[in-house]
């Protein structure tokens, strides 16, 4: 805008520019530091490219059948840019999405189904990875809920913070003769509860940057104070992967529940994010896409016995292997995703939650095929208010008697199913 000024300014001019001014200054003060647009949205034969001009906070994505959609979720963007559509996508939508948010909606030619989201190293673009599919397993995944994505942490900030310090420490192999932890509970007849303590060891997980406090410490109390509590309701018994400070790779964790033949295994995480105020508690559970991998890569082992629940497929052709281990997976995740929806129902009037409390992902220590498995972040490590709830005694008891509820009504309702 140009002004042309025909007299000497006055004092009542310097007051009204001024006055303009702070409130330029205020808005631009309140504007967020990571907002960023949609520069531009990729489609090709089987992938999606998002890419922003700025970092974004993290990303969600769920499914839509009838007509089929992929709706895209974006915190900390606004939406724009151009687009191109392409293979299974026959038109792009962007809005709005609350204050701080956007969501693009991909319009489906032919049903497809998202198998993996992937951040770029400078959390400025997303790939979501396509798989064409037919109707039925296109409603399967849509039932299933959310998935998300978090960008690198790394990429906040435009200058990574200089380290204090640095240790490496070599990881210990895993073990070939694991030994099994004691199980808690006398009755044979109940239910076998695993509780996992997330890291360990050399691992200390996410670190409070107010605080200090290391997630192996805090998930370890967390995880005594859920078996205490459980095994005073006197209706299942408890066993803990790790009751001190020691390492256990992924496949050790969900290995010892398999071989203690556990009903359920309940693995407790905080979580943590490199930049920003979430806080709120969610759960995992294994989505779809990464069940089908896991099955064809158990069907291809050579040794193929004792794979899902005792049943021998050393026999068994690959096909017949992938399809029977592929059925009980289903099961297994649908009973997964079943004890998670109840958690969170038991969960809500004693824990604070994140809205999205449910979320689907491929993490391998929920990968056993034939054993419900969570992944519970009771927090955020990161939020000093979260961090201080969730180590404190009535945090701890808060979070015991959420597992405690779902887990008695899950149990009952598998009895009275049986």
């Amino acid at each position: 805008m140009y002004f042309r000024w025909t007299a000497p300014p006055s004092a009542r001019h310097y007051t009204r520019v001024s006055f303009f001014l702070t409130l330029l200054a205020c808005w631009l003060a309140g504007t967020p530091s990571w907002a960023a647009s949609v520069e531009r949205v990729e489609v090709k034969s089987n992938r999606i490219v998002v890419h922003f001009d700025e970092r974004i906070v993290d990303a969600s994505m769920f499914m839509l059948a009838g007509p089929n959609r992929i709706a895209l979720d974006l915190s900390g963007a606004t939406p724009g840019g151009r687009t191109s559509t392409g293979g299974p996508v026959s038109s792009i939508r962007q809005a709005p999405r609350g204050e701080d948010g956007a969501r693009v909606v991909f319009d489906l030619a032919r049903p497809a189904i998202v198998t993996e989201g992937v951040f770029g190293r400078d959390g400025r673009d997303l790939t979501l990875e396509l798989r064409t599919v037919d109707d039925a397993r296109f409603a399967r995944a849509a039932a299933e809920g959310r998935m998300s994505f978090l960008p690198p942490f790394n990429s906040f900030g435009s200058t990574p913070a200089p380290r204090r310090y640095e240790v490496t420490v070599p990881v210990p192999r895993p073990s070939k003769t694991l030994a099994l932890p004691a199980v808690y509970g006398d009755d044979d007849s109940r239910p076998l509860v695993v509780i996992d303590a997330g890291h360990g060891g050399v691992d200390p997980g996410a670190i409070s940057p107010d605080s200090g406090l290391r997630e192996k410490d805090v998930t370890l109390r967390i995880a005594k104070a859920i078996r205490d509590e459980l095994l005073r309701s006197g209706r299942v018994r408890v066993a803990l992967t790790r009751d001190d400070d020691r390492f256990l790779i992924l496949q050790e964790r969900y290995g010892i529940a398999r071989k203690l033949k556990a009903n359920l295994f309940i693995s407790i995480h905080c979580d943590s994010v490199g930049s920003g105020t979430a806080s709120g508690a969610s759960v995992y559970t294994l989505s779809e896409v990464a069940s089908d991998k896991e099955s064809a890569r158990l069907a291809a082992r050579e040794n193929k016995a004792d794979i899902i629940s005792g049943v021998d497929l050393g026999s068994t052709t690959t096909d017949i292997s992938s399809i029977l281990i592929d059925l009980t997976q289903r099961e297994t995740m649908n009973s997964s995703a079943n004890f998670a929806r109840l958690l969170g129902r038991e969960a809500q009037p004693l824990i604070p939650l994140k809205a999205n409390f449910h979320r689907m992902a491929s993490l391998m220590v929920l990968k056993a095929p034939d054993m419900p498995s969570i992944l519970f972040e009771t927090g955020y490590i990161s939020n000093p208010n979260d961090a201080a709830f969730i180590d404190s005694p009535d945090g701890r008891k808060r979070i015991a008697q959420s597992v405690r509820r779902a887990v008695e009504v899950h149990f009952a309702r598998r009895l009275a199913s049986n």
